[in-house]
């Protein structure tokens, strides 16, 4: 039997590959999760989908979640939150755009919602804020694809909280 995660997971790396012409990597990140993927070798994906038919969208984030995320971003420098929003698309955020939407203080549930109007981008809320611009539903591929191809040097975050976070180099 097919789990619904498997369609969901299966657009992702689908419109991912077809973002490019290159060879990419694909494999699970180690956790007890199925949500987490790891992308050449240096970028985290952690994907949630909404099986909702019509906007908006919601995701819920427990706080095991969120630290999830956060590990990924530590041992691999570079993860992106990859929101399918049922078959109208995919919304794909950087860890800089979840912090705006989910702050460093980690309720038990925290949510991000996703909006759209007929011809429009993706207006992206949460728990905590909103991105003050509208999300592409076709970008993320790319955005994947080029952080990818970044030489990174990995310097840890150790914590959502903003005064604690260390860049990270790109050479």
């Amino acid at each position: 039997m097919l789990r619904e995660f498997e369609f969901f997971h299966g657009i992702v790396f689908a419109r991912l590959l077809h973002a490019t012409s290159e060879r990419i990597s694909i494999k699970p990140f180690p956790t007890s999760d199925n949500a987490s993927y790891v992308i050449n070798e240096t970028v985290g994906v952690y994907i949630k989908y909404s099986s909702k038919r019509l906007t908006p969208w919601g995701f819920s984030f427990q706080k095991r979640h969120q630290d999830e995320i956060l590990r990924m971003k530590n041992e691999l420098g570079e993860v992106f939150v990859l929101l399918v929003c049922n078959d109208d698309g995919i919304v794909g955020l950087n860890f800089d755009e979840v912090r705006n939407l989910l702050d460093e203080a980690h309720q038990d549930a925290e949510w991000i919602r996703v909006a759209r109007s007929r011809g429009q981008m993706y207006a992206v809320s949460g728990s905590d804020g909103a991105l003050g611009y509208k999300a592409s539903k076709d970008d993320f591929g790319q955005r994947i694809i080029t952080a990818s191809k970044s030489q990174i040097v990995k310097v840890p975050i150790l914590s959502w909280f903003k005064s604690d976070r260390a860049e990270t180099v790109r050479k």
